[in-house]
């Protein structure tokens, strides 16, 4: 795999492995990471509980989705802002709002993720990933 100099390690998201909206996340960020940086992994895995642990997170951290860049940890809208910086043109229009308090951005993003079971549908088994998306997945 091609990296820049400056990605030594591939991006990892951790999403909930159970949340449908999750599943379309991974596949929407599959389908426009035409480097090939972000690699995934569900929160509920044994690597993401470990990954959660070594962040200094809670292992039950469900309502949000965590990116880890090259041992820094970003979660809730900041981790989604900086997904979207990754991904470039036209995602990246949406980063300067990260000058907007996280406390604020952040309260969208728990208005969301605490309704998206009820919204996008919660599924009793983790992705089943295409054959194309099984190589960006950690386990």
């Amino acid at each position: 795999m091609k990296r820049t100099s400056n990605q030594s390690k591939p991006i990892v998201l951790l999403i909930d492995g159970h949340c449908n909206m999750c599943h379309g996340l991974a596949k929407f960020v599959v389908g426009r990471d035409k480097r090939a940086v972000f690699r995934f992994a569900s929160l509920q895995s044994e690597l993401g509980r470990r990954l959660l642990k070594e962040g200094g997170m809670p292992e039950d951290a469900l309502e949000t989705f965590v990116m880890v860049d090259n041992g820094k940890y970003y979660t809730k809208s900041t981790a989604a802002l900086r997904i979207g910086r990754k991904l470039g043109w036209p995602w990246s229009v949406a980063y300067p709002a990260i000058v907007v308090p996280r406390f604020v951005r952040d309260r969208v993003y728990r208005f969301v993720a605490r309704r998206r079971y009820r919204w996008f549908g919660r599924s009793e088994s983790c992705l089943l990933p295409t054959p194309d998306m099984r190589s960006r997945f950690l386990e």
